[in-house]
């Protein structure tokens, strides 16, 4: 699993996921990639189960690029515990992703092939998202 191995803050606020993506929102690597249509926190093991289908379902063949990292932890305080007595343990990291984001990409492959992959990898992720070619995202 991805998680950065420091941080300057061990249980940072959170950050909002609203609004659009200012940086990483063309293709940059591949030949097609898959696009956030909306915005959410992706988890390390979201990214991981997504990487796993693009990875088995080509084959191993082309090459994949992940443009997205769990850089942000998130907390969560144990069941059925007391309000106050300060903030929770991490739980999970997770990627802050916006609206227009390219999360992975994808390319030296077939087009159908390709488009199948991110296809597959899309319903492992909890936002919409969109199948872009280079030179088609916005």
């Amino acid at each position: 699993m991805l998680q950065p191995k420091r941080v300057k803050y061990r249980r940072p606020h959170s950050i909002k996921y609203e609004g659009k993506s200012k940086a990483g929102n063309t293709i940059a690597f591949g030949e097609y990639g898959l696009q956030a249509v909306s915005g959410n926190w992706i988890t390390a093991r979201q990214i991981e189960s997504a990487r796993i289908v693009l990875a088995r379902y080509t084959n191993r063949q082309g090459k994949i690029w992940i443009r997205i990292y769990p850089q942000l932890a998130k907390t969560k305080k144990p069941a059925e515990v007391r309000m106050g007595s300060g903030k929770g343990s991490v739980d999970a990291w997770v990627a802050v992703v916006k609206t227009g984001r390219v999360m992975f990409e994808i390319g030296g492959i077939p087009e159908a092939q390709a488009r199948e992959a991110l296809r597959l990898a899309s319903y492992k992720l909890p936002l919409k998202t969109k199948i872009v070619a280079k030179g088609e995202e916005k």
